[in-house]
């Protein structure tokens, strides 16, 4: 299959090479040439088949055509060696719980594909060494750092706002040595993110090493996120609840829902989404106005979500041929504040005992909010809450246990590079490296 770039303006390009390059020569990002429809069949018995199965037909209709069968398969077994179930909170609504992965958040699925997919196109290809930019917000850094960790050919360098991400988001990428490397930069999501994006135009910088990108806009690291909304759509058929499904998305970047999106454009019969935002409203305001109008992210409790211009907001116009009428026909969206946040996570708590993070609570709360009768829905909480430990902490007034996977972290030394944010102190730093 072929690959096109948003803007238009690039050649298309195949498989390894929209992986290898991350973003497209005219800086769009790379979309499939087609989207295949699933069978009929495939649907009338997804409840009968496990996570893997769904998977693999999943991702062979995206990368069939490029990666062999064994190796394919091979790729997608060992990326999702965890379960993700959907676990009942109220009534008729469910969390898909996404963080039973290694580090406890949704960003496992798609890092560790990556770092799968990419390791078997240098090892095919013979390639002495790629460098993996990749910026963060939270939960990226930590998923895509430990899919890589050890690879062999593959550098990883995370970029992260300094001071704004948790203490255990960042424990679990700043310990890790070996060959991942982490750059705290004095500035805002944004900031990191157009650094990486700076870096894969400057012709200079490129000459002197491969580089390639893990962040959503590589297709590789969004596209098996469509997973697990056909393993929820499973999981809900099986108990007799999917006909009319909600499926509520908490967006910062955009390339989960992205995902799920491409998923009910290859038949998966997902009712409608709603993307949930924190005051970063651009799309909420979007969907409203039909103008896209971006602007420096700010600060809140469900930080993953900060982000001020989502990059795969191009992927969503593209996807729907730049119609808002049938964007908002898929879509609807909400926003909220850290006060309405927390409200939610101390309400669902002592009404039904479930323990929510900052940015499922935007989920939950939207479709406690908006479910009409006979939907069921489903929301990602898309990490584990005590990564977010002193804010949950603080919002229920008692102390909630580290799973052991956080605990290893938190032993750990953070070792990080400090970075103002402007692209001359990183060109400059990665043009020292050998």
């Amino acid at each position: 299959m072929k690959y096109y770039s948003t803007n238009k303006k690039a050649p298309y390009a195949t498989l390894e090479e929209a992986v290898v390059n991350g973003l497209a020569s005219d800086k769009g990002l790379y979309m499939p040439e087609k989207i295949n429809k699933l069978p009929k069949e495939f649907f009338d018995n997804i409840d009968k088949l496990s996570f893997q199965e769904i998977a693999y037909k999943v991702a062979d209709a995206f990368f069939g055509e490029d990666v062999p069968a064994d190796v394919l398969k091979g790729i997608v077994y060992d990326t999702l060696s965890f379960d993700i179930p959907a676990v009942k909170v109220k009534d008729n609504i469910y969390s898909l719980e996404l963080f039973h992965g290694p580090t406890l958040a949704f960003k496992d699925v798609g890092g560790r594909f990556m770092a799968r997919l990419l390791g078997y196109f240098i090892h095919k290809e013979g390639e002495e060494k790629v460098n993996v930019l990749v910026a963060t917000s939270g939960d990226t850094g930590s998923a895509v750092a430990n899919g890589f960790l050890g690879v062999d050919g593959i550098h990883v360098y995370v970029l992260y706002p300094k001071g704004k991400v948790s203490e255990i988001q960042e424990k679990q990428f700043t310990t890790l040595g070996k060959n991942i490397t982490a750059i705290e930069v004095d500035g805002t999501f944004d900031d990191c993110q157009a650094l990486v994006k700076n870096a894969f135009m400057d012709k200079e910088l490129n000459e002197h090493m491969k580089l390639t990108s893990a962040n959503s806009i590589n297709v590789a690291r969004f596209l098996p996120q469509a997973f697990y909304y056909f393993y929820a759509y499973a999981q809900m058929k099986k108990i007799g609840k999917a006909d009319n499904l909600v499926v509520c998305v908490p967006s910062g970047n955009f390339g989960n829902i992205t995902a799920g999106l491409f998923g009910k454009k290859m038949g998966l019969p997902i009712k409608r989404f709603i993307a949930a935002n924190n005051k970063n409203d651009i799309f909420y305001n979007y969907l409203k106005s039909g103008e896209y109008k971006p602007r420096p992210s700010v600060s809140t409790i469900a930080n993953a979500m900060d982000v001020g211009d989502p990059s795969n907001f191009a992927r969503v116009l593209d996807l729907y041929g730049c119609s808002h009428d049938e964007i908002c026909k898929d879509i609807e969206g909400v926003t909220y504040s850290d006060e309405q946040i927390s409200d939610i996570v101390s309400t669902a708590y002592t009404e039904t005992g479930y323990l929510l993070d900052p940015h499922g609570a935007c989920g939950y709360r939207a479709l406690s909010e908006s479910l009409k009768k006979g939907e069921t829905g489903v929301f990602l909480e898309t990490a584990h809450p005590a990564k977010f430990l002193n804010t949950v902490q603080g919002i229920i007034r008692e102390e909630i246990a580290i799973p052991k996977k956080l605990q290893e972290f938190m032993k750990g030394t953070k070792q990080s590079v400090q970075m103002d944010k402007s692209f001359d102190s990183f060109k400059k730093y990665l043009m020292n490296i050998d």
